[in-house]
């Protein structure tokens, strides 16, 4: 989901959490989380930080993806990539096969390990999130209905990519389904094969795959 390593529901009114972040001067400045289910936005822009996202649908993981044929090798420094959704729009996504308006998917990379305890094969999660972006689908906010976000961590504001940047047009040109590389979720891929939702783009490139082998 989203950006090179390779994203919530309105209604819902919570108090939003308020987490102190200092920044560089030593000061401390208040950053909201946004309410449980539902994208927020400073007035400037940014996008609040999701409150508990870890408590919402997990979608996948991947670990050392990257969709650039020429990616240069990394023997040494492994990345998993979680993405979660708000449970709003998962529930949308079974019935439709598509996201709905407010639909919040969340990347969080996180370090691959193959050392630690009884560990002797394999990869495992460990330490806090290293990066963090989000993939917001907000349609009255944004003129091609979906942007992203990039976070410096889950609990500081994110800043909008902007529309020209190649995440756009690589989610556009390669997505499974409304922009969204469903075809990455498990779970989901075969919902929207049912519903008949994947995307002509994504059904001849899988078409052109298959006829390559």
């Amino acid at each position: 989901m989203l950006a090179k390593v390779l994203a919530s529901m309105a209604v819902v009114c919570l108090v939003a959490a308020i987490i102190t972040v200092p920044d560089a001067s030593r000061r401390a400045k208040t950053v909201l989380a946004a309410p449980a289910t539902s994208p927020g936005y400073t007035t400037s822009g940014e996008m609040l930080p999701p409150a508990n996202y870890r408590e919402w649908i997990f979608l996948t993981s991947g670990i050392d993806m990257n969709y650039s044929p020429k990616a240069p090798d990394m023997p040494d420094h492994s990345v998993f990539e979680n993405v979660f959704v708000n449970p709003e729009a998962y529930r949308s996504f079974l019935e439709s096969g598509t996201w709905p308006d407010k639909t919040v998917m969340v990347l969080e990379a996180r370090e691959a390990h193959r050392k630690g305890s009884i560990n002797e094969r394999g990869h495992f999660q460990s330490g806090g999130a290293m990066g963090f972006e989000i993939h917001v689908k907000d349609e009255a906010r944004f003129p091609g209905k979906w942007a992203f976000f990039s976070f410096d961590s889950s609990s500081s504001n994110g800043t909008l990519i902007p529309q020209g940047a190649p995440c756009y047009t690589c989610h556009t040109a390669h997505a499974a389904v409304d922009t969204t590389f469903v075809q990455f979720y498990p779970t989901l891929l075969p919902v929207a094969a049912s519903k008949g939702t994947l995307s002509k783009l994504y059904l001849q490139e899988e078409a052109a795959h298959s006829a390559g082998k």
